[in-house]
């Protein structure tokens, strides 16, 4: 299992050294898992949802409807996804005519050296155009990498700017905020009990993300 989880970090690396210097439209154009997620989506049956899951491989790793006992939600999370990205696909959360869209990303973005505020930007623009076809945006903290997770120290910092400019637009804006730091972490990292290679929550992470997600729900009597 080490080896495997140092060669899946030594990959990412990897991935993060050819991007770096590259604008968002050609970081997320040049992941190879966007358009076969994509092509999915072209060919699933599911023609309508009252939730939808928007994000990266965090979002991606688990079957929403099974963790949260709901038939009326829907996954829209692509592993190495960054907000840009998620901009540049909301055809296929609107296609669905959701009432809500919890969102969670940056940290693909932050590792490939996007600045802040240009993911802040891209992080407004597709919580308006969801607002525009009149789904409500809920905005989820970016969760902090682990301690063993390669520059976490330096990249978690860039974390912290992301989240404070997510809160403060969503205080701003009165939309809804869920800090999910505020459970999964403790002093800007992600707990080791809650993930299973530094990143990637593992089953203990999801449960408590999903409780939350539920509360919310009801909230918005869903």
């Amino acid at each position: 299992m080490k080896l495997f989880i140092n060669t899946f970090v030594l990959s990412y690396l990897i991935i993060s050294a050819i991007v770096m210097g590259q604008n968002p439209g050609e970081i997320y154009k040049g992941n190879p898992l966007y358009q076969r997620q994509l092509e999915f989506y072209d060919i699933y049956k599911t023609k309508s949802a009252d939730i939808v899951m928007l994000g990266n491989s965090i979002t991606h790793g688990v079957d929403w409807s099974e963790l949260l006992g709901r038939k009326n939600i829907v996954n829209r999370g692509i592993s190495s996804d960054i907000v840009e990205g998620f901009y540049n696909r909301l055809n296929y959360v609107y296609e669905l005519n959701p009432k809500i869209c919890f969102i969670l990303g940056g940290i693909n973005d932050i590792y490939n050296w996007i600045p802040v505020a240009d993911i802040f930007e891209s992080y407004k623009k597709v919580i308006m155009k969801l607002k525009e076809h009149n789904i409500t945006p809920v905005i989820q903290s970016t969760i902090y990498a682990g301690k063993g997770w390669p520059q976490s120290a330096d990249r978690n910092n860039e974390v912290e700017k992301l989240n404070k400019l997510l809160r403060e637009y969503a205080s701003k804006n009165g939309m809804e905020f869920i800090d999910l730091n505020s459970f999964l972490s403790k002093d800007k990292y992600l707990i080791d009990k809650y993930t299973w290679d530094g990143l990637h929550l593992n089953a203990e992470g999801y449960k408590l993300w999903g409780n939350e997600i539920n509360q919310a729900l009801v909230k918005h009597g869903l």
